[in-house]
């Protein structure tokens, strides 16, 4: 399913227009990323939580030439699924 896809299913279910649909889909986007963007953790229970782990700087292999490069540290976005839905895809 894609963003168009996600955006009809939730006009069809909530019985409002696409145009209101996508705006609030935009709307929990935005604020899932604003709060990770400033550390915080967000966690819808039964779904899942979205967090931010650092990950050190490390060295890697070059698959190609198989030469050591450097990679550098970075921010990466982590989700952990809830029991209701790890339990519905079972």
């Amino acid at each position: 399913m894609n963003k168009t896809e996600l955006i009809d299913a939730m006009a069809a279910d909530a019985g409002i227009t696409k145009a209101a649909a996508k705006k609030a889909l935009e709307s929990f986007l935005g604020n899932v990323e604003g709060s990770l963007k400033k550390g915080d953790r967000v966690s819808l229970v039964g779904f899942g939580s979205w967090s931010v782990t650092r990950r050190e700087a490390r060295d890697g292999r070059n698959p190609q030439t198989g030469k050591t490069i450097k990679i550098a540290a970075k921010n990466v976005v982590k989700f952990k699924a809830g029991t209701e839905l790890s339990n519905s895809v079972n």
